[in-house]
């Protein structure tokens, strides 16, 4: 299992309304293969080691529609400092996730909620 598991109570939760974590894993491979077939976003990515990309984005992406799960990885200011990432890289990313939410079937409304709650995590990861 790519996160460790707390209990969740909240059975209208994000998460569960997504689908919870097969859903998540679906998502983040769908992901990873959207970034693996652009040219602009995979420069980026070309030094990551995917397993582990994959678990820490499996366990923040879960974390951040009220899963049960707990990160444990690095801050995004942490993670993003010194990868120069500028706004049209960032944005085709966004694109990239759209795209993926999209291939595993999550609904528009949903996609919009889970895009608020990480538009704020876009002044960690910007930064010229």
């Amino acid at each position: 299992m790519a996160c460790s598991t707390l209990p969740n109570s909240n059975e209208d939760s994000l998460y569960e309304r997504i689908g919870g974590l097969p859903t998540i894993e679906k998502l983040v491979d769908a992901f990873i293969k959207n970034i693996a077939r652009d040219e602009q976003v995979l420069p980026y990515f070309r030094k990551s080691d995917v397993t582990h990309f994959r678990n820490g984005f499996i366990a923040h992406f879960c974390t951040v529609v009220d899963g049960p799960c707990e990160y444990k990885g690095d801050s995004m200011v942490d993670i993003h400092t010194g990868m120069d990432i500028n706004e049209a890289d960032f944005n085709r990313t966004v694109e990239l996730l759209v795209d993926a939410m999209e291939k595993v079937g999550i609904s528009y409304r949903q996609q919009n909620e889970i895009l608020a709650r990480l538009a704020s995590l876009r002044k960690d990861i910007i930064h010229l």
